[in-house]
């Protein structure tokens, strides 16, 4: 079974050009079969706010009016990828741009309002993934790269890029020996936010579900663990959080960051 690394990447990163620049040139020198999924919500919220419209979170997830999709359409599935993508053709990566819409890739429903109204916000499943499509370009040697956006009766959706990264690993999972890094701007999970001597190198679930009454993790940080443990509780093998200029490592057997277990 061929290895295959799917790759998160957020956070301060993507809004740190030369970061990213170092970043971008490390995920095109792996030889493996590999998956990007990009954020860029500080990007979203800057370009909002110079146009009036304010970001709402809530638990680290943002609200998705109908102003609000519009802004993260044209950022996430135009500026940012397109950029991204752009650069990994100048570093000799044949990556492909696509939003969940494109091929089909992602199919979602809009979020029920339950406790919180996240208004056009898409929740997906593994069975919502087009498997075959994303194996077909992966055996071509052509590298994905994926906006947060799903698509539903035909509308686009606001989806966690997180959440993208684990369906897809599980989608995939059968196909490929899969490896999920989630990339940002730390060393790794820290039980203190502002000290980066204090990365937890493993957090099996149970030590997770000890700490999280205390408020050690940053809301941040909680849609990647919650994925994390989604992924490796369906099949998933491997779960990396750790620092992107740690990526090359993160691909290899000695790896830096958190590793996230059952």
């Amino acid at each position: 079974m061929s290895k295959l690394f799917i790759i998160k990447i957020g956070g301060n990163v993507l809004d740190n050009p030369p970061a990213l620049s170092a970043f971008l040139q490390d995920f095109a020198a792996i030889r493996e079969p590999k998956i990007l999924i990009h954020g860029g919500g500080k990007i979203a919220t800057k370009i909002g706010e110079s146009l009036g419209i304010e970001s709402k979170y809530v638990n680290g997830r943002r609200i998705t009016d109908a102003a609000t999709l519009d802004v993260v359409t044209m950022v996430y599935g135009g500026l940012v990828n397109k950029h991204i993508v752009a650069t990994l053709q100048k570093l000799n990566t044949n990556a492909i741009g696509l939003t969940g819409a494109d091929g089909n890739t992602i199919k979602a429903v809009r979020r029920p309002v339950k406790d919180v109204d996240y208004g056009f916000v898409g929740d997906i499943t593994p069975e919502g993934v087009h498997v075959n499509f994303l194996s077909t370009l992966l055996h071509a040697g052509i590298v994905p790269v994926f906006a947060p956006l799903t698509h539903a009766e035909g509308a686009i959706l606001n989806t966690n890029a997180d959440t993208i990264a684990s369906v897809l690993a599980v989608a995939l999972c059968k196909q490929f020996d899969v490896r999920l890094i989630f990339c940002f701007e730390k060393k790794g999970v820290l039980r203190n936010v502002n000290d980066p001597g204090t990365v937890i190198r493993h957090l099996p679930k149970s030590k997770y579900e000890e700490l999280l009454p205390a408020g050690v993790f940053a809301d941040g940080i909680l849609p990647k663990l919650e994925n994390a443990y989604a992924a490796i509780q369906t099949g998933v093998k491997e779960v990396l959080i750790g620092e992107a200029s740690d990526l090359l490592k993160n691909t290899g057997s000695e790896t830096e960051g958190t590793l996230i277990t059952i």
